[in-house]
């Protein structure tokens, strides 16, 4: 049974914070097109049977499974096999690939988790945009994510699908770019367009941006401050060189070009009004700015002549 929509309004509007809210266990993607009925979770694999099989072997991998179908198509002519999607999310040269199989024994995982892409698949040249519309796990995805996932498929022709369930539904409609695995949450339709154009040229937008799929929370944290102080929007461009935690401090050096920052944060409750007259409301965790300094460069003296 779908859930009802059990956040608060402002979840969807921009008022919640979504910053380091990317789902950290998605490195590896694959993608598995499929127009019937998608079931709350994957892993309960109540799903037809290759399409179950290719779900199970992904999840014994460390994979993360997600069904895809065109936006606004519920059925399509059959073809002779399963289209699938591979992405590589890891480290600085991600990939996507895509191929149509005839079953599971049909496509490499292992070579996925190798960073290799499978045999049966070619590597795409242009990104892919996910927009969770997966109304059984939530109806909020559905009811936000519909549209704009049409919208969206509008201005980028075959490069948006209709995807199953990302993680953190308070912040439907979410919108993931890949091969890099980038987040956003709380959509409008113009964010959406604004947010995908932008990775299409190898940018970031940080507003609404929940940051990269695969890093652990903290250090998304991280990322984003560092950003906002340097105004660095190049996908690419921030590397965590080191990072300690104690405690609930994260305390991590950052490289962005020549410059070095030490960014130091910790978890921070935000509490979102429920938007109704009633006293509910939802405490969220996220991150604050504890301190942002630049490193000086370490300078080498040059040798004395003799």
């Amino acid at each position: 049974m779908a859930r009802g929509c059990e956040h608060p309004a402002g979840c969807h509007t921009g008022e919640v914070p979504t910053l380091a809210s990317a789902t950290v266990g998605a490195r590896l993607w694959l993608l598995i097109e499929y127009t019937g009925a998608w079931p709350s979770r994957l892993e309960t694999l109540e799903l037809p049977g290759k399409i179950s099989e290719l779900v199970r072997r992904a999840l014994e991998r460390g994979i993360r499974p997600q069904l895809i179908r065109r936006p606004g198509r519920r059925t399509r002519p059959q073809e002779q096999g399963i289209r699938v999607l591979v992405g590589y999310a890891a480290g600085p040269n991600p990939w996507l690939a895509s191929g149509v199989v005839a079953g599971p024994d049909d496509l490499d995982l292992d070579a996925l988790v190798a960073g290799v892409v499978p045999e049966s698949c070619i590597l795409e040249d242009e990104p892919v945009f996910l927009v969770c519309t997966h109304a059984k796990r939530n109806v909020c995805c559905a009811r936000i994510g519909l549209p704009l996932a049409r919208s969206l498929a509008e201005n980028l022709p075959d490069r948006v699908w209709e995807t199953s369930h990302v993680g953190g539904d308070r912040y439907a409609a979410n919108l993931v770019c890949l091969p890099h695995g980038i987040f956003y949450g709380s959509m409008s339709q113009a964010a959406a367009l604004a947010a995908a154009n932008a990775y299409r040229s190898g940018e970031v937008i940080l507003d609404r941006y929940r940051g990269r799929a695969g890093i652990p929370e903290p250090l998304q944290a991280v990322e984003h401050f560092a950003r906002a102080h340097t105004g660095e929007c190049s996908v690419g461009a921030v590397a965590v060189e080191s990072s300690r935690t104690d405690g609930d401090v994260t305390e991590a050096i950052v490289r962005i070009g020549d410059v070095r920052l030490q960014v130091v944060v910790e978890p921070s409750a935000f509490t979102a009004p429920c938007g109704t007259a009633s006293a509910c409301a939802e405490t969220i965790t996220t991150y604050r700015l504890v301190s942002l300094d630049r490193l000086t460069p370490v300078r080498y003296a040059t040798p004395a002549l003799a």
